[in-house]
């Protein structure tokens, strides 16, 4: 952590550090990604757009299960946009000397990144509850009729949510690079390798939970009564 946090430069009072060009990079990959799978559209499709088209189709069914199909096309950008993000920077963890590199370091092995992420997703929740109720309906939804004691329990679990999703995400990333690391000083040769492996479903999986939980207080929001 303490590496992840060395300031490379700065910008006015922007303090640039690993995680940062990480994450600036990580962006620029899939803006260009983005744009040479959608810039020339067929109706027979080439290699990267059948990939981007089989990804958007697996991902919209994923997330149809429990949004449903009507919010699940409607906010799909949101939950496509969180897991995409979400993945490639747990990927990036494989590649040769991530964590090494002062100018390069898993995003998502960061708690203020992961943390930054949980915020958005606070809000990410309530807006498109808001959206889809209403303002007043909205609250009434979330709190209901409860006696006073249970009125605050809601409200506390409103905020414990995000900073779960945040701590979850960061523990289980940074543990796992810190294991592999130990490991690797250890037995330099086979186990490492085996991490490799074991952390391409690791990755996976971290993501598809942090989105799948979102999901889910999603179609709390949005429920009807």
């Amino acid at each position: 952590m303490e590496e992840s946090a060395h300031v490379l430069f700065r910008i006015g009072p922007l303090e640039v550090t690993g995680v940062v060009t990480a994450m600036w990079g990580i962006i620029l990959a899939l803006t260009l990604l983005s744009w040479l799978a959608t810039r020339r559209l067929k109706d027979v499709p080439g290699p990267l757009q059948n990939l981007a088209e089989l990804a958007v189709s697996k991902l919209e069914n994923y997330y149809s299960g429990t949004l449903g199909k009507k919010h699940a096309e409607k906010y799909f950008p949101i939950f496509a946009t969180f897991f995409i993000f979400i993945i490639v920077s747990n990927y990036a963890g494989l590649l040769p000397g991530a964590g090494h590199w002062k100018l390069f370091h898993v995003p998502t092995a960061s708690l203020s990144v992961t943390a930054g992420l949980a915020i958005v997703a606070f809000f990410t929740i309530h807006v498109i509850g808001i959206r889809e109720k209403g303002f007043g309906k909205y609250w009434v939804h979330v709190f209901k009729a409860m006696p006073l004691p249970l009125f605050f329990l809601v409200i506390v679990e409103q905020f414990v949510r995000p900073f779960s999703l945040a701590l979850r995400l960061f523990g289980n990333l940074y543990g796992e690079e810190s294991v592999t690391e130990n490991l690797y000083n250890i037995f330099p040769i086979v186990v490492p390798l085996v991490m490799q492996v074991l952390s391409l479903l690791f990755c996976l999986i971290q993501a598809l939970v942090f989105t799948m939980l979102l999901s889910i207080y999603v179609s709390e929001a949005v429920e009807e009564e």
